[in-house]
């Protein structure tokens, strides 16, 4: 067959700033010209190699030309829910120069800066099996607190623990034994080699964060391995924390099959058996302290939100004391129970070394056991390239209503609204017909991406259409997204808890975070990201307009102790605990609850 010659003739000069395809390939420019004479015929080979070359950049052109074209699409997740395909912005990304890596925000380098944290994290673990570990750092500006010498010696002392008393070791299956036939450790006479504390998975994820944290710090201050119970496919969604060996509960085999039914009526919580004097832990001088030998096997902490007087007593020394010799404790709570822990006497010289910034404790906890598992950790990145990492600045909302009524209210819309614009967090809006600033902005100025988080769309719907069809005052570019809405919270549905989970770490990768109060959701993003966030202030029930102030700067990152106990162990009475310690004071958005705090900062 003969060849047609092209209708580009011989000398023809094509330049390629203009991103034409040259009827015989892409040409090389001159220094001088930016274009060359092309001239025909070429070698057989090199028409071969522009052939390719003209067919890649076709099919390119073709495959922008349809992402663009095409309608925003849904992904449906083959374990239910919606949430939007990331894949189209990556493809954009792609066919624009690549994943980002070259953007000043995204990576910071081609290996992580400080991927151990400053020592918080453990060498040696493999990378493939958990990317999030040590690929964090790549995808976060706040480089975050610097944990103690104390903690990381402290942690490293309990791996070792945790490898030679966890599951499928000697002392283990000498554990489980004396559990099954329901004796003390110490009823032989000396004190069991391995003791254990089991967290109770319950509720929705961001209460189990913080239930696990709380259990773990427990376990860090007391010498006990922690084991966390796997429902709610926890193993599905965190990566093993401690080096050779696991922190997830083996249910085959272990004794206490109904253990995720406890409640606060089981008799064998410490409380019950405190108010029925099974045990008594001697502060009464009436009774003296129950023997070791004369312990359970095991003692249920009942520290949920609705835990009695006597349950209350765990944040006692003479309760901590008597505790100390059961070798097993199951734990229950859906609270952060770790300003009680500072609280305990016994506890505060150990605490003060290991977190001698009291307000990062949960940030170094969160860091050091929360890592996503690698299809998290899909979702997370690929929707953090796509979305945010051009940005100049990323501002995260986190938006829970707990009032139904309130998930579609101008009220509250006026509110997230007046919060970012009265704080300067995001330029305001110009709703005049007149945008003289869009006129004046230039590529290159500051772009703004924000990222929104809710069980429903309807506040991202709305603001997004502000930025969408009004200019900035500033004339900067600002972006809205929400990554999924899933209607309403679900409790132990895999696929929702690993979007769940994506989007606290998104929100935790945010320079700037806007969170709702009381929600442990939010806490848990801005643990993570060391992030003190502005706060949206609780609704009432009967709102008829949007709170004044909307929100509030918050002085410490820590979660707050929603139900803390109010007790004096030594004086027998009531307490104001938010007034024992400097850095233990009240929360903000819950009044009556604890959290810690900088004293320096603290503003009563």
């Amino acid at each position: 067959m003969q060849q047609r010659k092209p209708k580009a003739c011989a000398g023809e000069e094509i330049p390629v700033s203009q991103g034409a395809i040259p009827c015989d390939g892409w040409p090389e420019a001159t220094a001088e010209e930016g274009a060359r004479p092309v001239h025909w015929p070429l070698p057989r080979k090199k028409r071969l190699a522009l052939d390719n070359k003209r067919w890649n950049t076709v099919v390119n052109v073709v495959l922008v030309a349809f992402v663009m074209a095409v309608p925003p699409v849904v992904v449906i997740y083959a374990g239910g829910g919606i949430a939007p395909a990331v894949w189209i912005a990556a493809a954009k990304a792609q066919l624009s120069g690549g994943s980002g890596n070259n953007h000043r925000s995204f990576p910071y380098s081609t290996s992580p800066p400080d991927k151990l944290l400053g020592g918080l994290l453990p060498d040696g673990l493999d990378e493939r099996s958990c990317r999030s570990r040590y690929e964090s750092t790549m995808y976060r500006r706040n480089p975050g607190r610097r944990p103690s010498p104390h903690l990381i010696a402290k942690l490293r002392k309990h791996e070792e623990l945790q490898r030679r008393c966890g599951p499928n070791t000697d002392a283990y299956s000498l554990a489980i034994q004396q559990l099954r036939a329901g004796k003390s450790a110490a009823a032989g006479g000396s004190p069991a080699e391995c003791k254990y504390v089991v967290s109770i998975s319950y509720r929705g994820l961001g209460n189990r964060i913080l239930a696990a944290a709380s259990a773990f710090l427990y376990a860090l201050l007391t010498g006990r391995v922690l084991l966390v119970d796997p429902s709610n496919e926890m193993g599905e969604l965190f990566c093993e924390p401690f080096p050779g060996t696991t922190w997830l509960l083996p249910l085959d085999g272990f004794p206490l099959p109904s253990y995720t039914n406890f409640s606060i009526d089981t008799a064998e919580s410490y409380g019950n058996m405190l108010r029925n004097k099974v045990l008594s832990a001697g502060a009464d001088y009436a009774r003296p302290a129950t023997p070791a030998a004369e312990l359970p096997a095991f003692a249920y902490l009942h520290l949920d939100h609705d835990y009695a007087h006597e349950d209350k007593m765990f944040f006692c020394d003479h309760d901590q004391r008597l505790l100390a010799n059961v070798q097993w404790l199951v734990m229950r709570t859906d609270l952060y129970t770790v300003p009680g822990l500072f609280l305990v006497e016994a506890f505060r010289e150990e605490l003060d070394a290991l977190f001698p910034e009291r307000d990062a404790a949960f940030h170094h906890l969160a860091r050091y056991l929360f890592h996503p598992t690698n299809h998290v950790w899909g979702l997370v990145t690929r929707y953090y390239r796509a979305y945010l990492a051009r940005a100049d600045l990323r501002v995260g909302i986190q938006v829970r209503n707990f009032n139904p009524t309130h998930a579609q209210s101008p009220h509250v819309l006026h509110q997230i609204t007046s919060c970012v614009w009265r704080e300067k967090l995001l330029p305001e809006v110009v709703l005049a017909t007149e945008e003289p600033h869009d006129a004046a902005a230039a590529p290159g100025d500051k772009s703004t991406a924000v990222l929104m988080t809710s069980l429903r769309p309807w506040y991202y719907e709305r603001i997004k259409g502000m930025y969408w069809e009004h200019g900035t005052a500033t004339g900067e570019d600002v972006s809205v997204h929400q990554p999924s809405h899933e209607g309403q919270q679900q409790f132990g549905k895999r696929s929702h808890d690993g979007r769940a989970w994506a989007e606290m770490y998104l929100l935790s990768l945010c320079d700037v975070l806007v969170t709702s109060g009381w929600s442990t959701f939010g806490y848990v993003a801005q643990g993570i990201g060391g992030v003190a966030p502005w706060v949206l202030q609780k609704q009432p029930e009967n709102l008829t307009a949007a709170p004044d102030p909307p929100c509030f700067r918050d002085v410490s990152m820590e979660p707050c102790f929603h139900s803390p106990h109010v007790y004096d162990c030594k004086m027998k009475r009531g307490l104001d605990t938010g007034k024992v310690l400097p850095h233990v004071r009240h929360c903000q958005d819950v009044s009556w609850g604890l959290k810690l705090v900088d004293p320096k900062l603290y503003k009563v």
